[in-house]
């Protein structure tokens, strides 16, 4: 176990797991619990939505915050924070609290996910980052599959309990990160990064493919999903069934993925990404078939792990002392398409219709 955990790569596998416990579970169960339990309706979700990504927009504050504090510390209370905004969710079922509760698990997740990412860039070297990111995503995707089956079956055989869930769930994320800190060495920074805000002229394909990602990703999470149940009359086991096997074919390609772009190179990798993306977004636009439509979701799906291939091209051309920074302005230029894409293309949606 000590050999196991004063290797710099484990930490980040198991702030990874952590981070998809808890966040996993928020997001399965967040629909059913604020329309049953807390009386949303439209305008409720519609703002908690916008305020869940707002600490994504905030994300370049990281970079302030490590003035006071190093990265991995940052990251290890970042995953408790994550924990304790996803555990105390249930308490109080009122807009406020809810509202309160999502920007706090969402402020420990994007901080997370920002300073992971910083790591694995820094931590990983060029050689290995393809194959080892692409391992990560594989773990994410397990244990995702893991805590949606554990959800279902719970279900399946017990009175719902979103109280005990959340808190199981959140409280497993905050346990993680409690061994993390206690048990795991402080790694020494291989680089001194920089502790200020900067763009760079030499990073701009970097900032573009960043944003483009950021804009993907609203299209599958908002739209997507949204295609199978509107025109398809999807019932949410059919919905759940979906994400199950995303998770499953994510966890079985993720790493044959990274070992594709470690071979292939980044600018192959995207290229294929973005055909196949513009193919899967067009045969959307057109397609009758639910067959079809599940076939076009789950290839979707798994271009989302092409996406490594942004990150490693990154590190290739970086300046060692500019990851923190970086990763962090990244966040909230991934971000931009967050607050601006999902009311856009809703409303090119119903004119439309």
């Amino acid at each position: 176990m000590e050999t196991f955990l004063s290797n710099r790569k484990s930490l980040l596998f198991i702030l990874a797991i952590g981070n998809t416990i808890a966040f996993a579970t928020w997001q399965v169960l967040l629909n059913n619990f604020v329309v049953e339990r807390a009386a949303f309706t439209g305008e409720e979700i519609g703002l908690l939505q916008s305020l869940r990504e707002v600490p994504g927009f905030l994300a370049f504050t990281a970079i302030g915050i490590l003035l006071f504090i190093r990265q991995q510390n940052f990251a290890i209370l970042s995953l408790i924070t994550l924990g304790i905004g996803t555990a105390i969710t249930a308490f109080f079922p009122t807009a406020l609290w809810l509202y309160f509760t999502t920007v706090l698990m969402s402020f420990g997740f994007h901080y997370l996910e920002t300073m992971h990412n910083s790591l694995s860039l820094q931590w990983l070297t060029k050689d290995e980052a393809p194959k080892v990111l692409g391992q990560l995503l594989s773990t994410r995707a397990i244990s995702n599959l893991l805590v949606l089956s554990s959800i279902y079956l719970y279900l399946v055989f017990f009175p719902e309990n979103y109280m005990l869930i959340y808190i199981v769930a959140g409280g497993i994320a905050i346990l993680i990160g409690v061994f993390c800190w206690t048990a795991v060495p402080q790694f020494e920074d291989k680089v001194v990064q920089r502790t200020e805000l900067f763009l760079r002229k030499r990073y701009w394909l970097y900032y573009i493919l960043t944003f483009l990602a950021g804009a993907r990703r609203q299209i599958f999470v908002v739209f997507a999903g949204f295609l199978m149940v509107e025109k398809f009359g999807f019932a949410i086991e059919n919905v759940v069934m979906l994400t199950l096997v995303n998770a499953a074919l994510t966890f079985w390609l993720a790493p044959k993925i990274g070992y594709l772009i470690g071979h292939i190179g980044e600018r192959r990798a995207l290229t294929l990404e973005y055909i196949g993306l513009i193919i899967v977004f067009v045969s959307y636009a057109f397609v009758n078939s639910a067959a079809v439509a599940v076939a076009l979701y789950l290839l979707d799906h798994l271009f989302f792990a092409m996406a490594i291939a942004i990150k490693t091209y990154f590190q290739k051309i970086a300046d060692p002392a500019d990851i923190a920074a970086t990763s962090s302005i990244s966040f909230t230029i991934n971000h931009i398409a967050a607050v601006v894409l999902p009311a856009a293309l809703g409303l090119l949606w119903v004119i439309n219709h």
